[in-house]
C-alpha cells in the first residue's frame, strides 16, 4: 500500500495519530463528563458542544494563514501540538469546583487544534505535488493514521472508566498523547522541510509555486466554496457520534462493562482502518481500467451512503429507541457506524485532497483553512441540533438529520459540473 510513496507520509501518519488519540479521547466523553460533573442539561451541553466543534474547525482559516504568510506549516504544526497539550492538563485539573480549567482547556485544545489540522493536510498534499496521481491515495493514507488514533482513543477512555471510574485520567492520557506527538514530529521534520510552503522558498530543492491566471484562480476558489457549502451538512450528521449517538448509546442501549456509551466511538475508527486498503484496492484496480470516479463524483456517492445511515436510526427508535429504557441491541448503532464509515472515506480524505488539487497554490493554506471552516459550521450545527434530540421523538430527530443529507445530495448533484472542472 506504501510503494512508492513518499517517506514523509509516515511521518504525518504518526504524528497525526498521536494527536487524533487525544482528541478522540476527548471526544468521546466530552458530553458524559458535563453530563456526570457538571450536570449540565441537554441544551447546554449542545451549546458548549457545538461552539468547541465549531471554534475547532473554525480556527483552521486562521491557522492556514499563519502557515502560508508568518511561521510556515512545521512551525505552526509544534505550536498547535503545544497548546493542546496543556489544554488537556488543564482539563484533567478541572471538576465541579474548579469550572475554570474546563473552559480554558477546551479553548486551548480548539485553537491549537485548529491551527495543527490545517497545515498537517498542507504537508500532506504537498508531498504529493509531483505525484499528483496518487494523491487520493496519500490522503486516505494519511486518514487511516486519524482513525487508528480515533480508534485506541475510546478504548483508553472505556479502560480509564471501568478501572479507575475517572474521567480526568483520561485526560491526562491525552496529554501523554500529545507528547508523544511532538517528539515523533520533531524526530521526522527533516524529511518535510522541503514541502513547507514558506521555508521552501529559500531551499533549491523546494516546491515551486504554480503561476494561475487570475480568472482561473476566481472559478477555483468558486468551486471550492461550493464544495464547502455541501459538506456542512455531512459534518452536521457526522458529529451526532458525539451528541446524539452517544446518547442513544446511553439512554436507549444494553450497556455492560465492555460496551459502554463511549466505546461506540471505537467503531468509526476500526471500520476505517478495515475499509480503507479495501476501498484502495478498488479504487487502483478502477484506475488501470481508466474507469475511477473522479473526486466529486466519490463525495457525491458518499453523501448517499450517509444518508442511508440516518435512516438506520430512524428504524432503531421506532423499534423502541424512543422510549429510553436501554434494552435495544447494540447493533442498530454499530451498523449506523459501518455506514456513516463508508461515507466518510469517500467525502474527508477524498474533499482534502480535492482542496489540495484544486486550490490556488499561493493561498492553499488559507483554502484548506475553508475545508475546516465548513467542518466547523457543520459540526456548530450538530450541537445546535442536538439541543433537541429531547425535544423530538428520537425517530423525528433522525428523520431531520436524513432531510438535511437529502438536500446535500441535490446541491452537490446541481454543482458537479463546476466541481468535475478543476479535479
Amino acid at each position: 500500500m506504501l510503494k512508492n510513496h513518499p517517506k514523509g507520509i509516515m511521518i504525518l501518519f504518526f504524528t497525526e495519530m498521536w494527536e487524533r488519540f487525544g482528541f478522540y479521547i476527548l471526544m468521546a466523553i466530552l458530553v458524559l463528563y458535563m453530563d456526570k460533573e457538571f450536570g449540565w442539561s441537554d441544551s447546554v451541553k449542545g451549546d458548549y458542544y457545538g461552539m468547541f466543534l465549531g471554534l475547532v474547525y473554525f480556527i483552521p482559516l486562521f491557522g492556514g494563514y499563519i502557515g502560508d504568510k508568518i511561521w510556515g506549516q512545521i512551525k505552526t504544526v509544534k505550536a498547535g501540538a503545544i497548546s493542546m497539550f496543556f489544554g488537556y492538563v488543564s482539563l484533567a485539573l478541572s471538576s465541579a469546583e474548579q469550572v475554570a480549567p474546563f473552559f480554558i482547556g477546551l479553548f486551548l485544545i480548539a485553537f491549537g487544534t485548529g491551527i495543527f489540522k490545517v497545515n498537517m493536510a498542507v504537508l500532506v498534499g504537498n508531498l504529493y505535488k509531483d505525484r499528483p496521481q496518487q494523491k487520493d491515495a496519500g490522503f486516505n493514507i494519511f486518514y487511516m493514521g486519524v482513525n487508528l488514533g480515533a480508534m485506541i482513543a475510546p478504548l483508553a477512555a472505556t479502560l480509564f472508566g471501568v478501572l479507575f471510574d475517572s474521567y480526568r485520567l483520561s485526560f491526562a492520557a491525552a496529554a501523554v498523547g500529545m507528547i508523544v506527538c511532538l517528539i515523533n514530529f520533531e524526530v521526522g521534520k527533516n524529511k518535510l522541510a522541503a514541502v513547507d510552503l514558506k521555508d521552501s522558498k529559500d531551499r533549491e530543492d523546494g516546491i515551486k509555486l504554480e503561476e494561475i491566471p487570475e480568472a482561473e484562480s476566481r472559478q477555483r476558489i468558486f468551486a471550492l466554496i461550493s464544495l464547502f457549502t455541501i459538506v456542512i451538512f455531512f459534518w452536521m450528521a457526522f458529529y451526532q457520534n458525539g451528541f446524539a449517538l452517544t446518547l442513544f448509546a446511553e439512554r436507549s442501549t444494553t450497556i455492560s462493562e465492555i460496551l459502554r456509551p463511549e466505546t461506540y466511538q471505537f467503531f468509526n475508527p476500526f471500520f476505517i482502518l478495515v475499509l480503507t486498503p479495501i476501498l484502495l484496492k478498488i479504487l487502483s484496480q478502477l484506475n488501470k481500467r481508466g474507469k475511477e470516479p473522479s473526486t466529486p463524483v466519490k463525495i457525491l456517492i458518499g453523501m448517499l451512503i450517509m444518508s442511508t445511515s440516518m435512516v438506520i436510526m430512524v428504524i432503531a427508535s421506532l423499534q423502541g429507541g424512543n422510549e429510553d429504557n436501554n434494552f435495544m441491541s447494540p447493533s442498530w448503532l454499530i451498523s449506523t457506524y459501518f455506514i456513516v464509515t463508508i461515507a466518510e472515506i469517500l467525502i474527508s480524505p477524498m474533499g482534502q485532497s480535492y482542496v489540495s488539487k484544486v486550490a490556488p497554490p499561493k493561498i492553499q493554506g488559507l483554502m484548506m483553512g475553508g475545508w475546516f471552516m465548513a467542518t466547523a459550521l457543520g459540526s456548530y450545527g450538530s450541537g445546535l441540533l442536538g439541543k433537541y434530540y429531547s425535544s423530538f421523538e428520537h425517530h423525528e430527530y433522525f428523520l431531520i438529520l436524513t432531510a438535511i443529507l437529502a438536500f446535500s445530495v441535490v446541491l452537490i448533484v446541481i454543482s458537479l459540473k463546476r466541481l468535475r472542472k478543476f479535479s
